[in-house]
Order: C-alpha cells, then structure tokens, then sequence
C-alpha cells in the first residue's frame, strides 16, 4: 500500500503538472477566471485521465507498438467525447463558459504524456492511482488559482461576494496576462518553499 501511496502522492507535488512539469498550461491559463470553471476544468480533465489510464493499462499488451500513440488518443477521443456531450446535457453553463477547451484536452499533454509514461506500461491499480494523484494535483492548483484570480477579478469565491459592493475589480485578473502573470508567481512561491522545506530536512 505504501508503493501506492507514494504514487499517488507523486501527482500531487513531486511530479505536479502544472507546478513540477509545467503541461496542461492552455486550461489553467484559459480558465480559470472562477472556482467553479476551475474545479469543473479539473474534474473533466481527471475523468478522461483517470478512465483512459485504466482502459490502456488493461489492453496495452494487444496494442501493436507501431499505432500505439493514435490508439492512445482515440481511446482518449472516446472519453473526451462523453465528457462534452454530458457537461452539454446536464451543465449547459459550465459547457459554455469552458466551450472549446473540453474537447482540447485531447491534446492536453498531460493526457497523453501519462498514457505513454505509465498506464501502457503498468498495471491496472497502479496506474489508477497514478491518475488519481495527477487528477489531484492538477484540481488543486486550477481552484487555487482561480480562486486568487475570481477573488481580485470580481471580489467574490464561487459566487460568493466577499469583498463587498465597495470594491474595484481588477480586470486584469480574469484576462489571459493575468492568469500567467499569477501562476508565474504561484510557481515562484511554491518553488523557493519546496527548496526551503528540502533545504531544511537536509
């Protein structure tokens, strides 16, 4: 249990994607001006990872290595597919407000990178956990930094105004240059705290 636990772990900070590899930018740039587009961003983009890990890892010995990549990406198509079809039936607004980015997680490099470096060559439950923790670890940062944009952009967290109607929106936050300009300064952050934790526990 401790091998998978240090798997799982692995996603939420050692191998983050977005603070330690730095894949699956056009989202978490795009957006991530609300909590609610955010956390719905990453529940989306788990689903697919979390599903085609499972379905490759069990079938990666039957497929031949010369179309293992485009097999990889139609099995990914496939769950990519549900995924917009049920956001559009059952959360018409998310579907909207996140539009062209459900489908583009067919070439989010994060899907596709974990297929190739783990689940095709894997077993099943560890590469479940393995798309559990970057699941994890990629939903954390996107709320994270939608929550600091959604709260500096509109004064509010999931809706809910906490700023007051006093407040002066700072529109940069919820345009593009502010979503980098504010995970440039997240990873920053992080970065000096993780070489301070290393540093200390050396």
């Amino acid at each position: 249990m401790a091998e998978y636990f240090a798997i799982f772990k692995n996603g939420l900070w050692n191998e983050n994607p977005i603070f330690k590899l730095i894949i699956g930018l056009c989202p978490t740039l795009a957006v991530t001006n609300t909590v609610v587009n955010g956390f719905a961003m990453g529940l989306a983009t788990g689903f697919v990872l979390i599903s085609s890990e499972i379905v490759i890892s069990l079938i990666k010995k039957f497929i031949p290595n010369d179309v293992r990549i485009p097999s990889f990406i139609l099995i990914i198509v496939t769950f990519v597919t549900f995924t917009d079809y049920f956001l559009g039936a059952f959360f018409p607004d998310i579907a909207d407000a996140l539009a062209l980015f459900i489908p583009l997680i067919v070439v989010n490099c994060l899907i596709l990178g974990r297929q190739e470096a783990f689940a095709s060559r894997n077993s099943t439950r560890r590469a479940i956990f393995d798309a559990v923790g970057m699941t994890v670890g990629f939903t954390w940062v996107l709320v994270l930094l939608s929550a600091i944009r959604e709260l500096f952009g509109f004064g509010t967290l999931a809706g809910i105004d906490i700023l007051g109607a006093g407040y002066t929106d700072m529109i940069i936050m919820i345009l593009p240059g502010g979503a980098f300009l504010t995970l440039g300064v997240l990873v920053g952050v992080l970065n000096l705290l993780d070489r301070k934790v290393g540093s200390d526990n050396g």
